[in-house]
């Protein structure tokens, strides 16, 4: 009996968006007006490459950029489930699938010791350049049309179960733990004995909702979470069971 924890990282382990968090680091702690409105929908890896780019012309240092990432907040509650995973690692595999990249993750997580937790990262590959500058790359390509360019996390999803699979592990529950609309797509290819956690208030909530409403729920069970400590909760019972 092993069961595999999906985790989204931006407003699911952490309770902010790491790639908006960095913008502290910014002369005044903001972006030039004309930088900011460059984002273009389904292209944000693009739009970070070049936040970063005014950071490195700004003269912000990989130490500096540590430092104020290493400052996120936790979800309430989260530090105790990541904890009472570690602990139980034998029956939880537990991976991130993410719209951030290498580099905050690490970073964020080595900080609070939670990196061990975690079997693997799925994220935007991202390095410093010999010039002092973060880089940042798409994480693959895809053609999935309801995705970001850089990023379908059901694909992710998809390679990780099939090559677990060729490994000999299959897993008795897969809970899919997120916020975003970009997590809905792997959520879609749940089966009917996986479960969507999406975060109370947050777009994945709301786009599983409307697709109830549109009588086309999605196949798996959903449980909303506001605080880790309902997705500790749950756990704890799956565990028992």
């Amino acid at each position: 009996m092993k069961f595999l924890l999906v985790f989204d990282f931006d407003h699911t382990i952490v309770d902010e968006n790491s790639d908006t968090w960095i913008v502290k680091c910014a002369p005044g702690k903001r972006l030039p007006h004309g930088l900011r409105n460059s984002y273009q929908p389904g292209h944000w890896t693009e739009y970070m490459g070049r936040v970063f780019v005014y950071l490195g012309d700004s003269g912000v240092k990989e130490e500096e950029m540590r430092r104020t990432m290493t400052t996120i907040p936790f979800t309430a509650g989260m530090g105790d489930l990541l904890r009472f995973i570690g602990e139980n690692k034998e029956l939880f595999d537990c991976i991130i699938v993410s719209d951030s990249n290498t580099v905050f993750i690490d970073w964020i997580l080595k900080a609070a010791d939670f990196h061990k937790v975690f079997d693997e990262v799925f994220t935007n590959p991202a390095a410093f350049s010999c010039t002092g500058y973060l880089t940042v790359q798409n994480f693959h390509a895809h053609r999935c049309p309801k995705c970001p360019k850089n990023l379908c996390k059901r694909k992710v999803l998809k390679e990780f179960l099939d090559k677990q699979l060729e490994r000999g592990v299959s897993y008795t529950q897969v809970v899919y733990i997120g916020d975003g609309g970009n997590d809905l797509c792997p959520v879609m290819s749940l089966k009917k004995n996986d479960i969507a956690m999406p975060r109370h208030g947050y777009t994945l909530e709301k786009r599983i909702s409307q697709l109830s409403q549109d009588r086309s729920p999605v196949e798996c069970s959903v449980l909303v979470w506001s605080t880790a400590v309902e997705i500790a909760s749950y756990l704890k019972v799956l565990i028992k069971e």
